[in-house]
């Protein structure tokens, strides 16, 4: 049984085909990635995987189970989670709360069974703990405590995109969607975005599942690798095969 696989996509908007027949099945552990120009249909299919769009045809199997046709709030209790390609925080709320959000979906205890217990040892106090525990874990790993109090309007974008990251690691996912991580990063915020990966697999053991504009990035982190065109699928193979064939050096690397 693969951790999390594709069979058969099939995706229209109208009289337009979105994605036709993606299959790719992505193992435990591993980072898989997903390339192809504008409009290729990257992101729609991340949209697929999490619930925002419904599709006609195919599967999408999260360890051995199906997901297609359940809701984003269903999909991320399983254990998947996503950033965007444009950045969705709340920019009133400081660095930390925006990561706090993200804990809604591991409360346990509602208003009225923890109301029959106040005070430092309650139900609801001991929750709170360990969320906080959660989080303070992911900032240490993000390097992001000198800018948890400060409201994320104030922040570089850089550092939001890290907050964004933060923010979808503390729903702890099985599975982890990123859209565009590194795009409007210079080449410094770059290579800080390679180590935080390998500690995210490493460190949390969480699958990766990427969409990335940058080749040499791709190539030098991912274990295979899916291209797109026009939502079809070009080639599945490791870096080396994809980088050699025709079509992906005629489209994607200038060739």
């Amino acid at each position: 049984m693969s951790f999390f696989e594709v069979k058969e996509l099939n995706l229209s908007f109208g009289g337009v085909r979105a994605l036709r027949g993606i299959s790719f099945q992505v193992a435990q552990g591993e980072l898989f990635s997903i390339i192809g120009p504008n409009g290729s249909g990257k992101t729609t299919l991340f949209n697929c995987i999490n619930g925002l769009y419904q599709v006609d045809r195919g599967e999408l199997l999260f360890q051995g189970q199906a997901i297609q046709g359940k809701r984003p709030d269903q999909v991320a209790r399983l254990g998947i989670a996503r950033t965007f390609q444009n950045i969705e925080l709340f920019p009133q709320m400081n660095a930390l709360e925006n990561i706090l959000v993200a804990r809604h979906l591991s409360i346990k205890y509602g208003f009225f069974r923890s109301g029959m217990m106040w005070g430092p040892h309650s139900l609801v106090a001991q929750e709170e703990r360990l969320h906080r525990k959660k989080v303070e874990e992911i900032i240490d790993l993000l390097e992001l405590q000198s800018v948890r109090h400060l409201p994320v309007a104030t922040l570089a974008y850089g550092i939001r995109k890290r907050v964004e990251l933060a923010r979808a690691l503390a729903l702890e996912p099985k599975l982890l969607l990123l859209d565009e991580p590194s795009a409007g990063l210079n080449a410094e915020e770059k290579e800080e975005l390679r180590f935080q990966i390998h500690d995210i697999r490493t460190v949390l053991g969480v699958t990766i599942l990427l969409i990335e504009h940058d080749i040499k990035l791709v190539m030098e982190i991912s274990h295979h690798i899916l291209a797109l065109d026009f939502g079809k699928p070009i080639i599945v193979g490791t870096p080396e095969v994809v980088r050699t064939h025709p079509e992906v050096m005629r489209a994607y690397l200038g060739e």
